[in-house]
């Protein structure tokens, strides 16, 4: 049993800390929650403030408090931070602040971010139908490097005018446990695993396809291709059925995922776990879609890319395959019923998908 579940008669509950944030973050862990629940399974439930709720409530985006019971917990089922209030703030108050340390403080390295058009979704998506049922990929995101942790700031140039820098790293050891995660996720899919880089302009890019082209040798099963990421994103609409498990830094991992989701049909479709390995506990379970404030309290957020990242939860952190594999087919099975949000062109509600998702459950 882990440190932080607790037994309630003979049985051992496990803890989901639900830190919803700010937007529509409250609305959609709302109906993930109800999907859990619904499994009938030894869970507990802890919220706490995050993000720019966070701020408004105790002065900080990520409050000890929150950090705490985001520690105790064995899974974070974690909503979306962003709120335009805080945009005059100093960065370490920004409500997005919130996200990178809690992947900072747990050593959250490793972002999947699995995208796949569910049938039904054809017309939703950018693509042609055609080509876009290829698409069943992983791309794996670097979590804790790159830019968004180098040193960065702003300063003054020798004519006077001002400069903004934010420094772009990565070490042997950063690249090499993040591929590691990469080729085992490939061995266990299809054997393929393309390495995405820029290592015609950036010694960072270069170092990284070193590392990864040293370690391939010991995965002789899997079959790495390296390809530039303007490539990658032109490739990604072109063809995307050519692509299985795809491993990048930070950067380019966070523009290339929400460039397949539109591919997949919507961004309110895509989830993604952060894991300090191919499976640990204690992971951070979130939709990679933002706080959409613009339609924040309306019902117009689509809560599958939150439930789907329930179902990573149960997968990755419970090591419960056959529900997650439930909550994937309730899904499934209630977009093919004709369930859709205003994204995907319907006219439900955030909580009447949910209700087709349980439906579907049930």
């Amino acid at each position: 049993m882990a440190a932080n579940s607790s037994s309630l008669n003979g049985t051992h509950v496990k803890t989901i800390a639900i830190l919803a944030g700010d937007g529509i973050g409250p609305e959609v862990t709302a109906q993930a929650r109800r999907v859990l629940e619904a499994l009938n399974l030894d869970l507990a439930f802890e919220e706490a403030v995050v993000g720019g709720a966070a701020f408004f409530a105790a002065g900080h985006p990520l409050p000890p408090e929150t950090l705490d019971v985001a520690r105790r917990a064995d899974a974070i089922l974690f909503g979306a931070v962003g709120d335009p209030r805080c945009d005059a703030l100093e960065r370490a108050l920004r409500p997005e602040q919130a996200i990178l340390g809690l992947r900072a403080a747990l050593g959250l390295f490793a972002n999947l971010r699995p995208a796949t058009l569910f049938p039904g979704l054809e017309n939703a998506s950018a693509l042609r139908p055609e080509v876009a049922r290829q698409i069943d990929m992983v791309i794996l995101r670097e979590l804790n490097g790159d830019v968004y942790f180098g040193e960065k700031g702003f300063r003054t140039a020798a004519n006077g005018t001002r400069e903004g820098f934010d420094i772009m790293s990565y070490n042997e050891a950063e690249v090499r446990r993040i591929a590691t995660v990469g080729f085992e996720m490939a061995k266990r899919r299809k054997g393929t695993l393309h390495s995405i880089d820029k290592a015609n302009v950036l010694e960072t890019s270069q170092l990284w396809r070193d590392v990864v082209t040293a370690m391939s040798a010991d995965y002789p099963e899997v079959t790495l291709t390296h390809m530039y990421v303007d490539n990658a994103a032109m490739q990604l609409v072109r063809n995307p059925g050519q692509f299985d498990v795809m491993v990048t830094g930070n950067l380019f991992g966070d523009i290339l995922s929400d460039q397949a989701s539109m591919c997949a049909g919507s961004i309110g479709m895509l989830p993604s776990a952060s894991l300090r390995a191919w499976s640990g506990d204690n992971g951070l379970y979130e939709p990679i879609h933002g706080s959409a404030p613009d339609i924040a309290g309306q019902g117009k957020a689509n809560p599958c890319a939150t439930i789907l990242s329930a179902a990573m939860l149960l997968r990755h952190s419970l090591d419960d395959e056959a529900a997650a594999k439930r909550v994937e087919a309730a899904v499934s099975a209630a977009l093919i019923g004709g369930a859709r949000t205003p994204d995907l062109g319907g006219t439900m509600t955030t909580s009447e998908m949910g209700d087709a998702v349980l439906a579907a459950l049930m």
